[in-house]
C-alpha cells in the first residue's frame, strides 16, 4: 500500500503499553483487493450491514465527484479474532496461514456497499432476498449534474443500455463487454459513442479513489477500541453498545454482547412492534444489570463491570423488555416502537418489569400516569447524566416498593408531577416531535375503529397514515394536525370528497360547513382547535395540572 511518507508509523502510549498508528492515502481498490484476500476481515462483534439503499447510492456518488467519504480505521494484530465469512453478502475466504490479519473497526458499513457491489459477480440470481440492494447502477446520459445519478434495478428482466452496472468497472474484461453492447444498442444511436465515453471516466473515477486509513499496530483490543474512541471522539461511528460488545467479546461459542441485542431486537421486531432502537435496548441491558449510569459512563469502565456476565444481562433485558413492550402495547395504546416519544421511557419501564414482574394495580396506574406526563411535558428532553440518574433510582424506589406513588408528591423526583406541565398542542404535523407522537397515540387510543389500518400504514408510510384532507398549494395552516385524518378510501376517492361523502372521522359540524363552502382555512383551523380541545380534556383526567391551553409549534426532541 502507499505510504503516507512518515518513516515509521507513530505510536500512541496507554495504560498497558504502547500501538502503532500508520496513517495511509491509498486505492479505494487496494483495501477492496485485500477483503478479496481474507486479509482485511470485519470482526464479529460488528453490527450487521444496515444501510439504507439511498446510503448506497449517495456513497457511489461522492467517489464520482472526489467527494471525502471519511477514514476508516482498521487493526493490524496477530491476535485471533473471530471474524465474518461473508462481507456485503459475499463470501470471502480464511485468512491466509501465517499473515497477520486487518481487521476493520470503523468504516463496516462503507466497506461492505463497495465491496458488495463492485466485487459481485454476473451470475448471482436477482431473485435472492434482497439481493437487488446489491445491484447499483450509473445511469449515463443524464442532464441533471447536481442530482445522485446512481440507481438500483429492482424490475424483472435486464436494466436499459444506458444502465453502466458498478461491478463492471474493476473487471476490465466485463467493462469491454458492457462497452460493446451499449454500442450496438439500438436505442441510444449516436449518442453511443458519447455514453462510452462517459461510462469510461466513470470507471476511471471510482478506480483512481483514493481513500484514507488509519491503521492501528499490534496492541490488544481494548487498546486498539480505546485508540478508536479517542482518534474519532467527534462524531463516533462505533457506538457505545459496539463497543462494550467488542470489550466483552470472548468468541467461541457465546453470542456477543452486540448479537444478543440484535436477536432480542428482531424478535420483537418481527412480532408487529417494529424496531427499537439498538443504543436504547444496550441501556436497557445496562440498566437491568444493576448500572446506575447509562447515558455518560465510559464505555471501558462499563465493559469491566460486564464481562463475565453479557450472556445474563441480554436474558433478563430480554425478558424485561417483552414485558415493557406488553404494557406499552395493552396499556398506553402504543403499537409500534417509533411511537414511543422517548427512548428513555421504554429504557426505564424495562428496568421496573425486571425489578417487578408482576406489579400491582396502583403501580401499573401509576406508572400509566408517568408516561402520558413524561410524554406531553418533554420531561426526557434534556435529560442528563444527573438527572438519568434520579430517574433510574426513582424507578427502582416505585418498584420495589421502597416508596409509593404518594411518597413522590414535594420532592423532586421523576413521579412527582407537580411542575410537570403538558406542553401546547401542536402546531405542525411533524412525528420527529416526541410531542406529535403523543399525540398520535392519544389519537389512535380514541379511534379504535381505524386502529389496525391506522398502525399498518404508520408501519409502512412513516406518518401518512394520518393524510391531508386539504392539498391547496399555500395553505397557512396545511401542516396542522387539523388538516389530518386517519382514513382509507378506495382508489380513486380523495379524503376530502370521502368526508363530504359522510365518511365518519370525528369532525365537528361547524368544521365540515367550512370544509362544504371550501374555506379550508377556517376547516383547518377549527378542526385543530376541536382536537386540542378533545386531547385537553383526556390530559386533564390524567392530571389536574395543565399550563392554558393555546396550540403552538412543537419541539423537534430527542432524548
Amino acid at each position: 500500500m502507499e505510504e503516507s511518507g512518515l518513516d515509521a508509523p507513530a505510536e500512541l502510549k496507554t495504560e498497558q503499553g504502547e500501538i502503532g498508528v500508520r496513517p495511509d492515502v491509498s486505492l479505494l481498490e487496494d483495501y477492496l483487493r485485500l477483503v478479496s484476500d481474507g486479509r482485511l476481515r470485519v470482526p464479529k462483534f460488528q453490527r450487521p450491514f444496515v444501510w439504507r439503499p439511498d446510503q448506497m447510492l449517495d456513497l457511489f456518488d461522492s467517489i464520482e465527484r472526489g467527494y471525502p467519504i471519511g477514514s476508516m480505521l482498521l487493526w493490524e494484530t496477530p491476535s485471533p479474532l473471530e471474524s465474518l465469512g461473508e462481507v456485503g453478502g459475499l463470501t470471502v475466504p480464511d485468512p491466509p496461514a501465517g499473515r497477520t490479519a486487518t481487521y476493520i473497526l470503523d468504516g463496516h458499513q462503507r466497506l461492505s456497499t463497495l465491496y458488495g457491489c463492485l466485487y459481485r459477480p454476473d451470475y448471482v440470481e436477482l431473485g435472492a432476498e434482497n439481493e437487488w440492494i446489491w445491484r447499483v447502477y450509473r445511469v449515463l446520459g443524464s442532464n441533471d449534474s447536481h442530482g445522485n445519478r446512481y440507481a438500483h434495478w429492482k424490475q424483472g428482466g435486464p436494466p436499459p443500455a444506458n444502465y453502466l452496472p458498478v461491478r463492471s468497472v474493476l473487471k476490465t474484461l466485463d467493462f469491454l463487454a458492457y462497452a460493446r453492447k451499449l454500442m450496438h444498442s439500438s436505442s441510444h444511436g449516436e449518442r453511443s459513442d458519447d455514453l462510452v465515453e462517459e461510462a469510461e471516466r466513470v470507471a476511471q473515477r471510482i478506480k483512481s479513489y483514493k481513500v484514507s486509513v488509519v491503521t492501528l499496530l499490534g496492541g490488544t483490543l481494548a487498546q486498539a477500541v480505546e485508540v478508536f474512541a479517542r482518534i474519532n471522539s467527534k462524531g463516533q461511528s462505533m457506538t457505545p453498545d459496539q463497543m462494550v460488545s467488542a470489550l466483552t467479546y470472548k468468541g467461541g461459542e457465546e453470542e456477543s454482547l452486540a448479537d444478543g441485542i440484535a436477536t432480542v431486537l428482531e424478535r420483537i421486531a418481527a412480532e408487529g412492534f417494529g424496531q427499537v432502537d439498538s443504543t436504547a435496548a444496550f441501556r436497557a441491558v445496562l440498566a437491568v444489570a444493576g448500572e446506575t449510569e447509562v447515558t455518560g459512563a465510559r464505555w471501558d469502565v462499563l465493559a469491566r463491570r460486564l464481562e463475565g456476565r453479557v450472556s445474563r444481562a441480554v436474558a433478563q433485558m430480554d425478558r424485561a423488555l417483552t414485558l415493557a413492550v406488553a404494557f406499552l402495547r395493552d396499556r398506553i395504546g402504543a403499537p409500534l416502537a417509533r411511537l414511543v416519544p422517548y427512548n428513555n421511557q421504554l429504557i426505564l419501564l424495562a428496568l421496573f418489569f425486571h425489578l417487578r414482574p408482576a406489579p400491582s394495580a396502583e403501580q401499573v396506574d401509576t406508572l400509566e400516569r408517568w408516561f402520558w406526563i413524561t410524554s406531553w411535558s418533554g420531561f426526557f428532553a434534556s435529560i442528563n447524566s444527573s438527572s438519568s440518574r434520579q430517574s433510574i433510582r426513582d424507578m427502582v424506589d416505585l418498584a420495589t416498593e421502597v416508596k409509593s406513588p404518594s411518597d413522590f408528591v414535594g420532592g423532586q423526583g421523576m413521579f412527582d408531577f407537580t411542575d410537570q406541565r403538558a406542553r401546547p398542542f401542536p402546531e405542525k404535523f411533524d412525528m420527529r416531535s416526541a410531542r406529535v407522537r403523543a399525540y398520535i397515540l392519544w389519537e389512535l387510543r380514541r379511534r379504535p375503529d381505524g386502529h389496525a389500518w391506522a398502525v399498518d400504514q404508520i408501519r409502512a408510510l412513516e406518518g401518512n397514515a394520518f393524510r391531508r384532507v386539504s392539498n391547496r398549494v399555500g395553505l397557512p395552516n396545511g401542516s396542522s394536525p387539523g388538516n389530518r385524518v386517519m382514513l382509507e378510501t378506495p382508489i380513486g376517492v380523495s379524503v376530502r370528497n370521502a368526508i363530504l361523502d359522510g365518511a365518519q372521522v370525528g369532525i365537528s359540524p361547524e368544521a365540515l360547513r367550512h370544509l362544504a363552502s371550501g374555506d379550508d382555512e377556517a376547516f383547518v383551523k377549527t378542526r385543530a382547535n376541536d382536537l386540542a380541545q378533545a386531547e385537553r380534556r383526556f390530559i386533564e383526567s390524567i392530571t389536574s395540572v395543565i399550563e392554558p391551553y393555546f396550540i403552538a409549534e412543537a419541539a423537534i426532541d430527542t432524548d
